[in-house]
């Protein structure tokens, strides 16, 4: 039993190791997110010049004092002003770190089919087959092979053990699954919490950015004496709107994606408990 807890004391350091670190990466991504909103979206290919417009409703003026105004969609974007890099960032966050977590929990489903190998472990449980039963979980490997292999290991130690009586025997066995699943749902929710939280936050940065655009909107129309300048108000209403469509859509990829990957975690701990009971029903029926 010792040299089970020395291997989960390294299971432990593993998995703290392993995934994405947010604390390196969300930094990162935001010098990105601003890099896209200066020279990708606020490149001079996205505006053309017209003398004809207002200076509230450009962009920016060149190196001619000619003024520019958008023209296509990246340019309309960039002029939702200081808030789109943030939006941006939650955008290319959401995005990498559900990359994140896919390949984490295709690695975490193992080697193989998950249904088919909680079959073939219920078989193998059945005909009292624990040998052959540890090598099916090492050709499975990830966390679900991981869990009901420790499983297996403390249920033949116990098997041997004549110190314990049966009702001892089946409370370390459970405590001895219940410790192996709680050292992979770290790594299994790790990050979650992000995508979860970007999912209320991109909303709330958003609707800022719109009252921005909007406060903008109402101070040009103030500012002009009271007579409506079509091109201010304009700029100030498609910048509350273009913010608003970023947090928009930023929240409801973050949501959708959150769910879909507490779906896919809650399916592995369905088949672990399923497993987990098959264990200790095969070990109160065989000792």
């Amino acid at each position: 039993m010792e040299m089970n807890v020395s291997k989960n004391d390294e299971q432990v350091v593993a998995r703290k190791a392993g995934g994405l670190n947010p604390a390196v990466i969300i930094p990162i991504l935001l010098v990105i997110g601003i890099c896209i909103w200066l020279f990708v979206l606020g490149s001079p290919g996205n505006f053309k010049a017209d003398p004809r417009l207002s200076g509230a409703s450009v962009a920016f003026s060149d190196v001619e004092g000619k003024e520019m105004h958008p023209q296509g969609f990246l340019g309309m974007i960039y002029m939702g002003g200081v808030i789109v890099p943030l939006l941006v960032t939650f955008m290319i966050t959401v995005i990498v770190f559900s990359f994140e977590r896919y390949f984490v929990l295709n690695k975490a489903s193992g080697a193989g089919n998950v249904d088919n190998f909680v079959v073939k472990i219920r078989s193998l449980l059945n005909q009292n087959k624990i040998d052959e039963a540890l090598e099916e979980c090492d050709r499975q490997q990830g966390s679900v092979g991981n869990v009901v292999k420790e499983g297996l290991t403390t249920y033949k130690a116990l098997a041997h053990d004549t110190t314990l009586n049966k009702e001892q025997k089946m409370v370390a066995l459970n405590k001895a699954i219940e410790e192996a699943t709680t050292l992979e749902m770290p790594m299994l929710e790790k990050n979650m919490m992000i995508l979860s939280t970007l999912g209320t936050v991109a909303t709330l940065v958003a609707l800022l950015g719109t009252v921005i655009g909007m406060i903008r909107a109402f101070f040009a129309l103030g500012a002009s004496g009271g007579t409506p300048d079509a091109a201010a108000l304009s700029i100030g209403i498609s910048e509350a709107l273009i913010n608003t469509a970023l947090g928009i859509g930023t929240s409801a990829v973050a949501i959708i994606l959150y769910n879909f990957f507490t779906s896919k975690i809650d399916g592995l701990t369905y088949k672990i408990d399923e497993i987990a009971m098959s264990i200790q029903q095969s070990f109160a029926e065989f000792h």
